[in-house]
C-alpha cells in the first residue's frame, strides 16, 4: 500500500464535509477511495486505465467522479474553501509558469478559449499565481501561454484583499500596475526594468523572498497531469491544478 497514495484520517476529516451530499441514483461508492485514485492518476500522470482496480476500484468510478465533479467546480471549491480558511497574509508573491500542452491536448478549433497560446516552445498554457510567504497559493489563474502577465496581474489580485506588499520580478514593471497597487495601499516591490527612463526604488531585502513562489511552481509540477497538459478540456485541466494544490499544501 505504501506505493499508492492514500487521504490520512486527518486529511480526510478535512476534505469530506467538503464533498456534495446530494447525488442520485446507485449507491454512493466510498468517496475515500474514489479521491485516492484520483490523487494517484494526476501525480503519475498514467491513464486512468493504470490506477489498480484493487485499491481504487474501476477506472470509470475514477475517471466519471473526476469529470463530473469538475464541471460542477467542486475541486475549485475545495481549494478555495481550505486556502480561504486562513488570515490573508501582509506580503504576498505573483507569478506565473508556462506549461506544455500534449499533442493530444491540442489542435482543433477554440485554442483561445481552451487556454492555448502559441510560443517559441510550441503550444502552451500559463498557469498565473499568487502566494503567500510560506509558498502556499492563494490564487491560481489559466491563460493561453503567449498571455502578459501585467494584464492578468489585476485579474488575480482583485481576488484577495490589499495587502501590505506585492513581491513580483520585472516581467510586471507596468506604470499601470504600480498606480493600481498603490490606489489600493500595496506597496509594488518590483525591480524596474533596465531601459526605464524612470528607476523605481524597492525593498530589494523583500525581493530576496520572492523565490517561494520559484519553489511552488516546482513543487506543483511534480505531479506528472500539471507539468504537461493531457487535458483538451481546461475545465479538467484548472480541476487537477485545484485538486493538487489542496492536497500538497492545504491538506497536511
Amino acid at each position: 500500500m505504501s506505493d499508492f497514495f492514500w487521504f490520512s484520517d486527518e486529511q480526510w476529516a478535512r476534505i469530506e464535509p467538503l464533498l456534495p451530499t446530494d447525488t442520485r441514483g446507485m449507491a454512493r461508492v466510498d468517496d475515500r477511495r474514489v479521491l485516492s485514485g484520483i490523487i494517484h492518476a494526476l501525480k503519475n500522470g498514467g491513464r486512468w486505465a493504470d490506477c489498480p482496480r484493487e485499491v481504487y476500484g474501476p477506472k470509470k468510478t475514477l475517471y466519471n467522479h473526476f469529470v463530473r465533479w469538475a464541471e460542477r467546480g467542486v475541486w475549485e471549491d475545495i481549494f478555495s474553501a481550505l486556502a480561504g480558511a486562513e488570515d490573508v497574509p501582509g506580503r504576498v508573491f505573483i507569478d506565473s509558469t508556462c506549461i506544455k500542452v500534449h499533442r493530444c491536448a491540442g489542435g482543433g478549433k477554440g485554442e483561445p478559449w481552451r487556454m492555448i497560446g502559441v510560443t517559441k516552445g510550441g503550444r502552451n498554457t500559463k498557469l498565473h499565481a499568487v502566494c503567500d510567504g510560506h509558498g502556499r497559493p492563494l490564487v491560481m489563474m489559466l491563460t493561453p501561454g503567449n498571455a502578459h502577465d501585467c494584464k492578468v496581474a489585476e485579474a488575480c489580485l482583485t481576488a484577495l484583499p490589499p495587502t501590505a506588499h506585492l513581491v513580483a520580478d520585472k516581467g510586471y514593471d507596468s506604470q499601470k500596475l504600480r498606480e493600481w497597487l498603490e490606489d489600493r495601499g500595496t506597496e509594488p516591490v518590483i525591480p524596474p526594468r533596465s531601459n526605464r527612463k524612470v528607476q523605481y526604488a524597492y525593498d530589494k531585502t523583500i525581493y530576496r523572498e520572492r523565490n517561494v513562489i520559484e519553489r511552488m511552481f516546482c513543487r506543483l509540477k511534480d505531479w506528472r497531469r500539471i507539468a504537461t497538459r493531457f487535458d483538451r478540456n481546461i475545465t479538467n485541466f484548472m480541476a487537477a491544478i485545484a485538486l493538487a494544490a489542496a492536497v500538497i499544501w492545504w491538506l497536511k
